[in-house]
């Protein structure tokens, strides 16, 4: 149950934290040079914002939780079912960053799907943990 806890915060912090990178730094707007004074005041402009900073700190908090459920469970277990946050990612980017998802992206997260319910019937751990 407490992996299950977990792998559900793993995979909204996760999403949702990508999902409000990306719709702050549309408002950021693009950083394309590569010369070091525009990189600065690309990231003190990121760094300003709300969205960024909202995203940036649920991208911690995945980070620490998936950092704890890797002591106890195996990897190949985790990353795959940790791609469930793919799914979540196309509905948010759908529903609410208004991105146009193509039926073959459909398709592919309908795959996605699949496999982490297919995953998701086996053990969290196949080795012994001290």
């Amino acid at each position: 149950m407490k992996t299950r806890v977990f792998l559900l915060i793993i995979i909204v912090a996760n999403a949702v934290g990508n999902v409000l990178l990306s719709y702050g730094m549309r408002q950021v707007g693009s950083i394309a040079s590569y010369s070091p004074l525009e990189l600065v005041a690309g990231s003190l402009r990121a760094a300003g914002n709300p969205w960024v900073l909202a995203g940036v700190g649920l991208l911690a908090v995945f980070f620490v939780a998936h950092l704890m459920v890797l002591s106890w469970a195996d990897l190949s277990y985790i990353l795959l079912m940790t791609s469930a946050g793919y799914i979540l990612v196309t509905l948010l980017s759908w529903s609410w960053l208004g991105e146009r998802v193509s039926p073959g992206r459909w398709a592919g997260t309908a795959a996605i799907a699949a496999g982490v319910a297919l995953v998701g019937r086996t053990p969290v751990s196949t080795v012994p943990r001290p």
